[in-house]
């Protein structure tokens, strides 16, 4: 990234910009669907930069990942703590704000489940279960202000939904009287919910 004349390098933007670039590069074309050089030339930085903030490749692809996680994370929980007080409207929140992704046109599936689908090496996969594991304690915290009797095992059964509800959205086969996979899996949600107390 080239630094306009009179201004100084910071080493901290730098590596935001290449972060923040890359994440879009990468989800849509794939870990593997783009290499270094086409990397560098897509972002306006050297290799050399690119290796003095990330060391390889796949440190680049693990800060995207972070990065990734730490924003969607950041973004369902506002969707939350917009709804207010109410479990129920939480829980509903956080599938709309999912169908809301859903039909974005560069809606490809979650990035760190795909990440570890495609790259099966222990820091994605470490990733990708932390960010599974920041989800699973807003749903389970959700369970819990509901009064469910077993709020952890009631957050991973709505995990799975919101993770399923992900993939069929991306890869799923259309049913010709379904609605949307985030209303459908809000619906299962909230009638778990209920039953859960």
């Amino acid at each position: 990234m080239p630094v306009p004349k009179g201004s100084t390098i910071d080493p901290g933007r730098t590596r935001a910009a290449i972060v923040r670039t890359a994440t879009a590069l990468l989800y849509e074309r794939g870990l593997d669907g783009i290499g270094v050089a086409e990397l560098c030339t897509r972002l306006g930085v050297s290799k050399e930069t690119l290796y003095r903030h990330f060391g390889t490749k796949e440190g680049l692809v693990e800060a995207v990942l972070e990065a990734r996680s730490d924003g969607v994370v950041a973004w369902v929980g506002e969707a939350v703590a917009a709804a207010g007080d109410d479990p129920a409207a939480q829980l509903a929140a956080v599938f709309d704000a999912l169908q809301q992704w859903y039909d974005e046109p560069a809606f490809r599936g979650c990035a760190l489940v795909n990440a570890a689908a495609q790259h099966h090496v222990p820091q994605v996969r470490a990733i990708t279960a932390r960010h599974l594991g920041r989800y699973l304690d807003l749903l389970t915290s959700i369970a819990a202000r509901a009064g469910a009797a077993d709020p952890g095992l009631l957050g991973r059964q709505l995990l799975m939904l919101v993770e399923g509800a992900t993939v069929v959205a991306a890869h799923g086969p259309a049913h010709p009287r379904a609605r949307t996979p985030g209303a459908e899996a809000r619906d299962a949600a909230l009638a778990l919910l209920a039953a859960a107390g």
